[in-house]
């Protein structure tokens, strides 16, 4: 039987890439082997309750859903998240996965809209960066940067420039929350002309910085 290590499972309106503002309900995955000095979502890294691929399916049918975003901690962490995401497919979801870019998304499915982050300099986790990721990206995934600081910017910058990222899917600019000014960031952005979205976390600012939102 097939189960994962789940550390929550609930209905709330996407906050962050392509689709946010979207009602979606979210399967969060328990463990992550990155520790990036911003992550809010710690609680993640360990605990959560096993459940069977079967229970899970129930549990979010239970939502009558349109979309389903697999989150973590990492959720490719578990092998069984691929078997997750094919079952998500083949009952008919849109599927989406948030992944740190720190583990091999080539057998993610097809029809899953890869959400993926590469680590900037101020998240203390740069050197767990797979840049051989990047090739399996396609046009209607995103790449997500968290920007902390000017270096972490500077660093963003030159890496979409250099590997013409925005011309492989699109790009993401996020601020790390209470540490870079919104409008620094932006501003940034404007004066570079760089061809990136700017986002913030939409559910921080409904209902600030807790678990199951």
């Amino acid at each position: 039987m097939t189960t994962l290590r789940v550390t929550e499972i609930f209905r709330s309106l996407q906050g962050e890439s392509r689709t946010v503002g979207w009602p979606t309900v979210f399967v969060r995955l328990t463990g992550c082997p990155l520790r990036c000095v911003w992550c809010d979502t710690a609680y993640a890294f360990s605990g959560g309750i096993r459940k069977s691929l079967e229970d899970i399916l129930a549990e979010v049918a239970g939502f009558a859903p349109r979309r389903v975003c697999v989150t973590g901690g990492e959720p490719l962490a578990q092998l069984a998240c691929l078997a997750l995401l094919e079952a998500l497919v083949a009952a008919g979801y849109e599927v989406s996965l948030e992944t740190s870019g720190a583990i091999d998304v080539s057998g993610v499915p097809p029809q899953v809209v890869k959400v993926m982050d590469l680590k900037p300099p101020g998240s203390g986790e740069m050197a767990a960066n797979r840049y051989e990721n990047l090739d399996f990206l396609r046009p209607l995934d995103q790449l997500k940067f968290v920007i902390r600081d000017e270096q972490d910017y500077l660093w963003s910058r030159e890496l979409v420039r250099e590997k013409g990222l925005a011309e492989r899917c699109e790009v993401l600019f996020s601020p790390v929350a209470g540490e870079m000014e919104p409008a620094e960031l932006a501003e940034r952005i404007l004066r570079d002309h760089l061809e990136v979205r700017f986002q913030l976390q939409l559910h921080k600012l409904l209902w600030g910085d807790r678990s199951g939102v």
